[in-house]
C-alpha cells in the first residue's frame, strides 16, 4: 500500500509517459476540503525505482471487499491483513534473515529479548522443564527465573561444556534445551550436535542464541537445531541505533506455534527500524570481516601480555570449546573476553576499564564503536573468574589505535 509508505532513495530508472498529474473533475472540485485531507484524489508521477526498500508504515490494511477481510496472522498464506503481523518492509527483513540462516521462516521482534521471550512462551507451558546453559545471556536467565517459573515452568541450568553429558540433566518433562555458543561473557563454545542428539532422543526441542555469529558463521540448522534467535540490534543493525530481534525456525509446525503466540502477544516490530536493519545488512559483510580481523589481532596481542591470565576468544586454543569452534564455525566476530592475572584486584580491573579512551563503557555490541564492560562472575557451573573478567568488542577504529589504547590502560594499573 503506497499510501502508507515513505519511499527513500535517489535512483530513478524512468517515468511513465502517462504519469502526469490529472486535472480535477467537477465532482472532485466540489468535495469539501476537510474530506480531501483524508480522501485525496491527488496523484504523483509513477515509475520511481530505488535501490532502497520502501518504508511501509501502517496499522490498517485495506481490503477490496468485506468478504475478503481477515485477521489471520500468517500473511504468507492469506496476504496482508493487519500491520501488527508485518508490513512489506518488516517481512523483507525477515525473508533476508531467513535466507542467511537457511531456515523455513523468520519472525521479526522488537528486540533480542522479545525474540527470547517469544520462543519460551510459544514452546513451553506449565509443568514443562527448560534446560539452559550456565553461560546463557543474562536477561534470558532473568526472564526464565522470574516469569517462566511464576507460570509453572521448571528451569534448571547445565554446565556449558556438558556436550553429550547433558543427558544426565534431562528430565521426563524437558521440552526445550537452550544453547548459546559461544556463551555470553565467558565465551564457552558448545558441542551443539551432541546436545541436539541428546535432546531429540528425549523429545525436546533445541533453541540457539546465534547472535555472536550473526547467523552467518554458524549454520545452526545443519547441526540439527530447531529454532534460532538473534539480536538484530547488533551486527545486522550495525550502528547502535535500533532495537530488533529475529526468530528463525526449521519447520512449519514450530513456525505456526510461534506465529500464533506472536499474534497474541502483539509484539510488533517497527518498520522504520526494519528499514535501518535492511540498510545495515548491505554493509554487514565488510563490517564483520573488519571486526573479526581486529579482534583476532588484539586477542593474540593480549595473550602475550603478562597482566592477562587467559584470553577467551573462540578462535584461540585458550578458549574452552575451541575445538568445537574449529569444527562448526566458518569465522569469528569482534566480541571476546579477557581474564586478568590473579594479582590484580577488582579495583585495579575497574581502573583499567576507566582508563580506556577509545573503548567506551557500554552494553550491547556489533556497531562501529569499540566497547568494554567488566563483570563479576560467580557461578558453580563455570570457572570462577570473579571480578577479573573484562569483555571487549572491537569496532571499526584502527587496530593500531585500539592496541595503543589497551596498552596505555594496562600501564595505568601497573
Amino acid at each position: 500500500m503506497y499510501s502508507g509508505s515513505v519511499i527513500r532513495g535517489a535512483t530513478i530508472s524512468g517515468m511513465a509517459n502517462d504519469s502526469k498529474p490529472k486535472a480535477q473533475t467537477k465532482d472532485q472540485q466540489t468535495k469539501d476540503w476537510k474530506t480531501s485531507l483524508i480522501h485525496s484524489d491527488a496523484t504523483v508521477p509513477a515509475g520511481f525505482h530505488s535501490l532502497s526498500t520502501p518504508v511501509y508504515r501502517g496499522s490498517t490494511v485495506l481490503f477490496s471487499q468485506a468478504s475478503a477481510a481477515s485477521d489471520r496472522w500468517n500473511q504468507y498464506e492469506v496476504g496482508y491483513t493487519y500491520g501488527l503481523y508485518g508490513t512489506p518492509t518488516t517481512l523483507e527483513l525477515a525473508a533476508k534473515v531467513c535466507e542467511l540462516e537457511k531456515g523455513f521462516r523468520t519472525i521479526i521482534t522488537p528486540g533480542g529479548q522479545a525474540a527470547i521471550s517469544l520462543i519460551a512462551l510459544a514452546l513451553l507451558k506449565s509443568g514443562d522443564h527448560v534446560l539452559m546453559p550456565e553461560s546463557i545471556y543474562g536477561p534470558n536467565r532473568m526472564f526464565s527465573n522470574s516469569v517462566l517459573r511464576r507460570f509453572g515452568v521448571e528451569v534448571s541450568y547445565y554446565p556449558p561444556d556438558a556436550g553429550a553429558a547433558i543427558t544426565a540433566e534431562l528430565r521426563p518433562n524437558t521440552r526445550l534445551v537452550w544453547c548459546e555458543s559461544p556463551g555470553s561473557i565467558t565465551m564457552e563454545v558448545q558441542d551443539v550436535p551432541a546436545i541436539v542428539q541428546a535432546a531429540h532422543s528425549r523429545g525436546a526441542l533445541v533453541a540457539l542464541d546465534n547472535t555472536w555469529s550473526a547467523g552467518i558463521y554458524l549454520d545452526a540448522f545443519a547441526l540439527g537445531v530447531d529454532v534460532t534467535m538473534q539480536a538484530l540490534t547488533k551486527y545486522v543493525g550495525g550502528h547502535s541505533d535500533l532495537l530488533l530481534g529475529s526468530v528463525t525456525v526449521r519447520d512449519e509446525q514450530i513456525y505456526n506455534r510461534l506465529g500464533e503466540t506472536h499474534q497474541g502477544l502483539g509484539c510488533a516490530a517497527s518498520p522504520d527500524d526494519s528499514s535501518l536493519a535492511l540498510r545495515g545488512m548491505k554493509t554487514m559483510a565488510v563490517r564483520l570481516k573488519a571486526v573479526e580481523q581486529s579482534a583476532l589481532v588484539l586477542a593474540q596481542w593480549l595473550s602475550r601480555r603478562p597482566e592477562i591470565e587467559l584470553v577467551l576468544h573462540p578462535a584461540l586454543p585458550s578458549c574452552p570449546g575451541h575445538e568445537f569452534w574449529n569444527r562448526d564455525f566458518t569465522g569469528s566476530s569482534g566480541l571476546f573476553s579477557i581474564v586478568f592475572d590473579k594479582r590484580f584486584s577488582k579495583e585495579q580491573v575497574i581502573a583499567f576499564v576507566d582508563a580506556l579512551r577509545l573503548f567506551k563503557i557500554g552494553y550491547s555490541w556489533g556497531g562501529v564503536n569499540s566497547l568494554v564492560m567488566t563483570y563479576d562472575m560467580q557461578s558453580p557451573k563455570r570457572p570462577a573468574y570473579g571480578s577479573r573478567l573484562v569483555r571487549l568488542y572491537t569496532g571499526l577504529e584502527s587496530i593500531e589505535d585500539l592496541t595503543a589504547d589497551v596498552e596505555q590502560a594496562l600501564a595505568a594499573i601497573r
